[in-house]
Parts: C-alpha cells; sequence; structure tokens
C-alpha cells in the first residue's frame, strides 16, 4: 500500500492555512463538494507540489439495500481522475432507504447510518463493494463509521464484520479510531478488541477527529479537538501495525492554523509511541490474525512488506499511473498481506451476490426503512430499538440538516436570522428530505411561505423573492409547483 503520510481534510474554510502548514504530505476533500472540471485553486496548487489528494465519498451508500447508483459512482471516479488520486475512500453505512424495493417513497436520512451487523447485510454490503471496485479507476477503501444507536438481533463484533468484507471482497479500509471511541461511549464497544480482530494490512489509511459528550452520548462532531482517549487508540492501532497513512478531520468551528498544527504534532507523537512500543515488542509488528482473533499464518512486518512489494509514487507517476492503481491493475486484492487469506478483488461478494439479490435485499429493505422512517419521519419505533437513543439519532440528524441546508442556502439564516433553526427543526419532524439539501432548502422555504410565515411582513417578502427565485432550477410535479406559485404570488 502506497505510504500517504500525515494529512488534514482540506476545507475550503482553511484552505488557505493548509497550504501554508509544514509537514502536509496529504489532504482529503469531500468528493460530493468538488466539481471535476472547475477544480479549487488550493487543491491544483496543492497537487503542483505533489500533495496527494484524495476524494472521500459521503453519499454512495454502500450499506443500503438498493445497488450502488450509476450515476454516483460515475461522478466518484470522475473526481479521482481531475485529482490523480491514489485511490477513493466511501462509508460503511446507508443513507437513504425506501424506493423500488419497499413499494414506499424514498426517503434521505442526510447523514451516515448504522449498518445492521448481520450475513444478510454483509452479503448486500459484499455486493455493492464489487460493483463499485468494478466501476471506479483506482482502488476502493471503505470506513468504519461511528453510530449513536445498536440494531438489535447484530451476528457479528465490528472486528469480525470488518475482517469478513475485506477477506470477501478485497476492499481496503479506512479506520476511523475516533469512531471506535464513540462506539465504545455509545455501545459499549471495546476498541482494543476491534483492532485486535481486524485484517491489519488491509488498512488503507487512518483518520483521527474530535467530538463531544452530552448526556452520556458521544457525538461525533469533527468539530472539537481530538480527544486523548482518541489518541490512545491511534497509538494501539500503531503498536500493532505502521499506518499507511494518518489524517485529521475538521469539518466546522475551525480554530486558528496554529491550533490545528499543535493537534497534528500529537497525532504524529501518538504514532510514534506506538512505533516504539511495535519495534519494542517481539511478535506485536502486526501479525495479521483471523476473524477470530487467532494468528492468520507467518507474516513479516507490514512496514517491510509494503516498500518491498509496492512501487513507489514517484515511479509510478513518472509512467503515469499511481501507486495504488498499479498494485490494483496486477491482483489488488494480493495486497492485503501474506497473512491475510482474501481472493481476488470481488469473488467472495460475487458468489455471495447470487444469494443476495432477491431475500437478502428484501429483508434489509425493510429493516432499514422502517428504521428510517421512524427517525425522519415519526412513524413508530422498530420492535428492539432503544427509544430513547432513537430520539437521540433524530435529534441529531435534524440538526445536520439544519447546519448543511444553513450552508447551502446561507442567505435563510440572514433572511430568518435567530429563527431559522427552530422554524427548520420544527419542520423536519414532519417533512422527511427526499431529494438534495437544495431542494430541502425550497421546500423548507414553501412550507413557510404556505402557512403564512413568517409573520413579519418584510421578513416573508424577502423570503418569497427568494424562493421565486430559485423554485425553477429543480422542477416540482407541475399540479404541486404550479399551485404553490399561484398561492405565493397571491401573497
Amino acid at each position: 500500500m502506497q505510504r500517504l503520510g500525515t494529512g488534514i481534510g482540506w476545507r475550503p474554510e482553511i484552505a488557505n492555512a493548509v497550504e501554508r502548514m509544514p509537514g502536509i504530505d496529504w489532504v482529503e476533500a469531500v468528493a460530493e463538494n468538488v466539481c471535476p472540471g472547475h477544480l479549487p485553486d488550493s487543491l491544483l496548487r496543492l497537487r503542483e507540489r505533489g500533495v496527494t489528494v484524495v476524494p472521500h465519498g459521503v453519499s454512495l451508500g454502500l450499506g443500503g439495500a438498493d445497488r450502488p447508483d450509476p450515476a454516483r459512482l460515475s461522478a466518484l471516479a470522475e473526481r479521482a481522475e481531475a485529482l490523480g488520486s491514489p485511490l477513493v475512500t466511501e462509508h460503511i453505512a446507508f443513507v437513504r432507504a425506501g424506493g423500488p424495493l419497499t413499494a414506499s417513497p424514498q426517503l434521505e436520512a442526510g447523514h451516515l447510518l448504522p449498518v445492521p451487523r448481520t450475513r444478510d447485510a454483509l452479503d448486500v454490503l459484499c455486493e455493492n463493494v464489487r460493483i463499485a471496485q468494478d466501476a471506479l479507476p483506482v482502488p476502493l477503501a471503505v470506513e468504519n463509521i461511528a453510530a449513536l444507536i445498536s440494531w438489535p438481533g447484530e451476528e457479528m463484533t465490528e472486528g469480525h464484520f470488518l475482517y469478513e468484507l475485506a477477506d470477501r471482497t478485497g476492499v481496503r479500509l479506512l479506520i476511523d479510531v475516533a469512531n471506535l471511541h464513540t462506539n465504545h461511549v455509545n455501545r459499549g464497544e471495546d476498541p482494543a478488541k476491534a483492532l485486535a480482530e481486524l485484517p491489519l494490512e488491509a488498512i488503507a489509511y487512518v483518520h483521527v477527529a474530535g467530538g463531544f459528550a452530552r448526556d452520556g452520548v458521544w457525538h461525533d462532531s469533527h468539530a472539537h479537538p481530538v480527544p486523548r482517549p482518541v489518541l490512545d487508540i491511534l497509538t494501539d492501532l500503531a503498536s500493532r501495525v505502521r499506518p499507511p497513512g494518518v489524517l485529521l478531520e475538521r469539518d466546522e468551528n475551525f480554530p486558528e492554523p496554529a491550533e490545528l498544527e499543535r493537534e497534528l504534532a500529537d497525532i504524529r507523537e501518538a504514532v510514534e509511541e506506538g512505533a516504539r512500543t511495535r519495534r519494542a515488542t517481539p511478535g506485536a509488528s502486526g501479525v495479521p490474525t483471523s476473524a477470530a482473533g487467532t494468528p492468520a499464518g507467518d507474516a513479516r512486518e507490514p512496514e517491510d512488506s509494503a516498500s518491498a512489494t509496492s512501487p513507489t509514487t514517484s515511479d509510478a507517476e513518472d509512467a503515469g499511473i499511481s501507486a495504488s492503481a498499479t498494485s490494483a491493475a496486477t491482483g489488488g486484492a494480493g495486497d492485503l498481506g501474506p497473512g491475510v487469506a482474501t481472493r481476488a478483488v470481488g469473488a467472495g461478494a460475487r458468489d455471495a451476490g447470487d444469494g443476495a439479490e432477491g431475500p437478502a435485499r428484501q429483508r434489509l429493505a425493510l429493516a432499514q426503512a422502517a428504521l428510517l422512517s421512524a427517525l425522519v419521519a415519526g412513524t413508530p419505533v422498530p420492535e428492539g430499538f432503544d427509544r430513547v437513543r432513537l430520539g437521540v439519532q433524530a435529534r441529531a440528524l435534524a440538526g445536520k440538516r439544519a447546519e448543511v441546508v444553513a450552508k447551502i442556502a446561507p442567505e435563510l439564516p440572514l433572511i430568518l436570522g435567530a429563527a431559522y433553526r427552530p422554524a427548520f427543526l420544527a419542520y423536519a419532524q414532519r417533512n422527511p428530505m427526499t431529494g438534495g439539501y437544495r431542494r430541502d432548502a425550497l421546500d423548507f422555504a414553501e412550507h413557510l411561505l404556505l402557512a403564512g410565515r413568517p409573520q413579519e411582513a418584510r421578513v416573508r417578502r424577502e423570503l418569497r423573492e427568494w424562493w421565486l427565485e430559485r423554485s425553477g432550477a429543480a422542477p416540482r410535479p407541475p399540479s404541486r409547483m404550479a399551485r404553490a406559485r399561484r398561492v405565493l404570488l397571491r401573497r
């Protein structure tokens, strides 16, 4: 696996600071926020300096019951090619549910939701990963997510689930140690046990991020400093294997650049502390284990195998391709290491897909639709779920939705002022998102206007003008759009 080094999540708000930070080997950009034909100047300058850029997708929904959308896969592939990326990454999550498989309206979560760790879900996930691998021009790595809720009747631990996924598909893993901490607090899961069960040579890189605790629940906010327990998990991981790359995520509430640089220094020290332990402990050099936690065979030190078998970035770029792309072209799955029993990329997933196409997808679709409907549409809580925790998740989804809409349509908070957030949260309780965030912003404004709100005439007039200027960009069903326009133009 190509060595990435130490990196940071590239965000427009900190783009200039990232360019000036010392010791940044690579960056990660949210794929959906990058236009291949109009790459931000900051990313172009970083690429010219030899800084690797990895697109990180958030909307594929690989853990959903539906097959990955070809248009979304094509868009992700375009971004990888435009950025000259050695790999792309996504999440082990579902982000929408409903639709043809359940004969119900499709609902959007607006955020990442956990996949049940069951055989059905694993079979479907493996098939979806294979589809994505076949469509992408570079290797794919998938990330474990932070969860506020637990599915009833789960059949595997997180480590076991990830091991089976990598074993059956050859997909690489993006391990988020902050998410392991989140699942420790929220679900009582042991991060050390999860690390012990992972196929360590499958790790593409590692995420580190901050969060906060509220009422006994840890929220993976990406808006707070990295806490010590997360750094301790990173050290534990680095004591088992040398991670090819480690990246700091920060999505909002950005501190001064000096504070981000201090966090990066803490991350480097945590990795080095783990490396010292690994070097000093015989047998603690990343020996792969089976899903049950027992040694899976003879293994050599991962950094030695990586340096001996993988082309360097410069060698591959001289040939016009990335190191990871070279690996994929010559087998891909075999790169997991000598101690991890893998098949050719996607082989196991194809086997699983034959049985997953019908009953497994159907069962997963019904379960995910019932859960998402309870979270965003107020339908009854499915049997076996913690009602209190589902309430926490529902509020978190609504809050995230309000924040993203405010970024997509910044005029709305300006027009509505302090009334924006409470008005949006009240709207979100009864109006699930069925399209993208731009559509959601228009629907929210339309909802207020049809209800004769805001009460102040000047504010209502501004909101109406904003809505009328933008409502034609993505036409709604003619009858509803025409009716709404007639009503609003009379006001």
